[in-house]
């Protein structure tokens, strides 16, 4: 197998365009290494811009690596008003994350550093390590922003909130909204007490029932516009009035791509899963605006 390492920084695009077209059809993988602070956005969003450019190539997924020692610490960080912390970004960007160092902590602070993450990013998969040791696999060929995988990481958040509550959902025609709060360690959440809120976090939807594929549209293009810089990703399977197969989709702040999936089987029930990943989401008006998109 055949990978090569880019330092991000410069002129990206121009370096991997140099490594295709010299090596062409010689890598299985190509991985970008960030810097410690950098934000994973520009990166995405220039895989999607310079698409004509990338024709060889598609981005497979973001990994972090957290420190389990140490994540508190920076997740915890204030930040001046008006910027985000650097390190709940790149969890909230990530498709895969390394907890490292855990021999470093008790299995009591390990599972509240978890939680914190999950908090964050109901999506992503999560591996515990020690001295940076992980599979391959685990880091390559993972398929994170591939449409027809969308079902993993979307099934990911909803076994989550299964094992964290202890209950299956409740499969009415209502929407569920499953949001992930902080102060797991304390086993409850004060609404009051945002010391330690980074003010992003993961919201699911899961409905039953049609919908209205104009009004979704109108729906989805408008939260797009007005919130394009607060909803950092978002994926979700959609079941839609007079359409047999599931709708699949995904969306990094204003780019957004779907496409029809599978057939529905006779024997499933049509429902609608999203998860949005975002800052300062309001749990209540993305269900009341999802609801009204319902046949």
């Amino acid at each position: 197998m055949d990978v090569s390492v880019v330092q991000s920084g410069g002129d990206l695009v121009r370096m991997i365009s140099e490594l295709v077209s010299k090596k062409k059809g010689r890598f299985d993988h190509i991985v970008i290494e960030t810097t410690g602070l950098a934000n994973p956005a520009p990166i995405i969003q220039t895989f999607y811009a310079e698409d004509d450019i990338f024709n060889d190539v598609k981005l497979d997924g973001v990994v972090t690596l957290v420190d389990a020692k140490h994540a508190r610490l920076h997740l915890d960080e204030v930040k001046p008003e008006g910027f985000v912390n650097e390190a709940v970004e790149q969890i909230a960007y990530a498709d895969r994350i390394i907890v490292n160092k855990t021999d470093l902590v008790g299995e009591q602070e390990l599972d509240s550093v978890m939680q914190r993450i999950k908090t964050i990013n109901s999506m992503a998969h999560m591996k515990r390590t020690k001295y940076g040791k992980v599979d391959l696999d685990y880091v390559l060929g993972i398929g994170g922003f591939d449409l027809e995988r969308i079902e993993n990481s979307v099934n990911e958040e909803e076994k989550e909130d299964h094992d964290d509550h202890h209950h299956d959902h409740d499969h009415s025609h209502d929407c569920h909204d499953h949001h992930k709060e902080h102060d797991h360690e304390h086993g409850h959440h004060d609404s009051h007490d945002h010391t330690h809120d980074p003010g992003v976090s993961s919201v699911s939807l899961v409905c039953e029932g049609d919908l209205d594929l104009e009004k979704a549209n109108m729906w989805l293009g408008a939260l797009l516009y007005q919130r394009s810089e607060d909803i950092y990703r978002m994926k979700g399977i959609l079941s839609v009035q007079d359409m047999e197969e599931r709708f699949v989709f995904q969306g990094v702040h204003e780019i957004f791509e779907g496409s029809p999936d599978r057939l529905w089987q006779k024997d499933e029930t049509r429902t609608n899963k999203i998860v949005f990943i975002g800052k300062n989401l309001n749990r209540e008006e993305l269900e009341m605006g999802f609801r009204a998109c319902l046949v």
